[in-house]
């Protein structure tokens, strides 16, 4: 195995300067730099971590820590965390709560072990045990997609409330009065704002959302035992008299599952009702771009919040945190028109 002092000998320069090249520190000139380089990928040397993580205190590893890496709007922020830690020469170690707290704690006592250099979460719950457990190992966070109750804790999201609201508006706009909304747990923020959304904008147009029309359960499909939206969608659909002429899917899966319960029930979208979803979807997922959709910045949600944490790590960890909100944008659709027949006909 080579050596620092092999490269050196290679490259005809001290040790010193082939320190300087590895850590991109110090001055050296374009020629000897070249030497060196050439020396290293002659030799294969490979240089020493944890050498490294020991005289630097760093392991200049981040972590991300997902609820469900499948989804297409945390790969699309994944891909935004990479590209700003891979400029500043940090690795991202990913991970996949599935909404579960325990996960979740479980995951952060392994990272605090592994002394990553930050974490960034998008938490099963609004505050609590994970920032505690975090601010007692000087471990720096920033909170991802979710509101939190941490006036120290770094957060970048989107404007939930503000997009449900007006997706709703878009659909009292068609004619809907009534309008079945299927969200997350209780227990996440994105799930409570987007419900608040939806009950303004009814609210401001003199309608009410009646609680026979509104379902909490999970995000993703369907695991832990949540339930998805393909159920949440039958429950509405065995249970609510009358019908509701539209439904808005509190995020993409949930309108996955939505639209499979309508169409098994013999029920066209939008002819028979009108679906509308919280995050778009990538172009190569779709070759006819459907659901009208309040998307979110996915990719400028992670880059944000990835230079966040290293101003963070390389800053003050106890400073107030910051909070960004993103703006959505509303993609109007097939999937939404004009209701085709009454609530009256309905009832």
């Amino acid at each position: 195995m080579s050596t620092i002092s092999d490269v050196a000998e290679r490259a005809a320069v001290s040790a010193m300067t082939v320190s300087r090249v590895i850590n991109n520190s110090g001055y050296v000139s374009a020629p000897t730099r070249d030497r060196v380089e050439r020396a290293i990928e002659e030799l294969g040397y490979v240089p020493n971590a944890l050498a490294r993580q020991l005289r630097s205190k760093r392991t200049k590893i981040l972590a991300l820590i997902v609820s469900d890496i499948t989804n297409p709007f945390f790969t699309t922020i994944a891909r935004g965390v990479e590209d700003v830690a891979a400029r500043h020469g940090f690795s991202v170690m990913f991970c996949n709560t599935d909404e579960s707290a325990a996960e979740e704690a479980q995951y952060l006592q392994v990272l605090i072990e592994r002394q990553v250099d930050g974490v960034l979460l998008v938490p099963t719950r609004r505050g609590g045990a994970s920032f505690r457990t975090l601010r007692a190992h000087r471990v720096p966070v920033v909170v991802l997609d979710r509101r939190v109750n941490d006036p120290f804790v770094d957060s970048v999201r989107c404007d939930s409330e503000a997009g449900a609201y007006a997706l709703t508006r878009h659909l009292i706009s068609l004619g809907h009065r009534r309008i079945a909304v299927l969200t997350g747990r209780r227990t996440i923020s994105t799930s409570v704002d987007r419900v608040a959304g939806c009950r303004r904008a009814l609210q401001d147009s003199g309608l009410v959302l009646p609680g026979e029309l509104v379902r909490f359960g999970g995000y993703n499909f369907g695991s832990l035992n949540q339930t998805d939206g393909y159920e949440m969608a039958r429950s509405v659909l065995a249970s609510a008299s009358p019908w509701p002429t539209a439904i808005f899917a509190a995020n993409n899966f949930i309108a996955f599952g939505v639209v499979r319960a309508l169409h098994e029930a013999g029920l066209a979208v939008p002819g028979d009702m009108s679906v509308v979803a919280f995050d778009d979807l990538p172009a190569d997922w779709a070759m006819d771009p459907f659901l009208t959709v309040a998307a979110q910045p996915a990719y400028e949600i992670g880059h944000r919040a990835a230079e966040l944490l290293l101003d963070r790590i390389a800053g003050d960890p106890d400073a107030i945190g910051n909070a960004v909100v993103f703006p959505f944008e509303l993609i109007i659709r097939n999937s939404s028109s004009a209701p085709r027949v009454t609530e009256a006909a309905r009832a």
